[in-house]
């Protein structure tokens, strides 16, 4: 899949060593053409504040477009967090 620069892209995998999620947006800023290799990209994502929060380079297959049944989402920003146990408010 071919993904123009400045487009908003869906990450389909988690990098934790990068603080990523799967399902997190970023938006590409460089295509990387390789022979014999799929396309990459250079994706930068941001944060509430739009602070950059990581830069990283993957293959076309690990990124997807957004689609209208997508729905923002907050999350802790350390990923560790995500396996605590979270209190309900009733």
């Amino acid at each position: 899949m071919d993904f123009p620069l400045f487009e908003d892209v869906v990450l389909l995998e988690d990098l934790p060593d990068e603080g990523l999620l799967a399902g997190d947006v970023g938006v590409v800023v460089a295509r990387h053409d390789v022979p014999d290799l799929e396309p990459g990209y250079s994706v930068e994502f941001f944060n509430m504040s739009g602070d950059t929060v990581a830069v990283i380079t993957v293959p076309a297959s690990m990124l997807r477009r957004p689609s209208s049944a997508d729905r923002p989402m907050v999350r802790p920003a350390d990923i560790d967090q995500l396996s605590q146990p979270t209190l309900a408010i009733s």
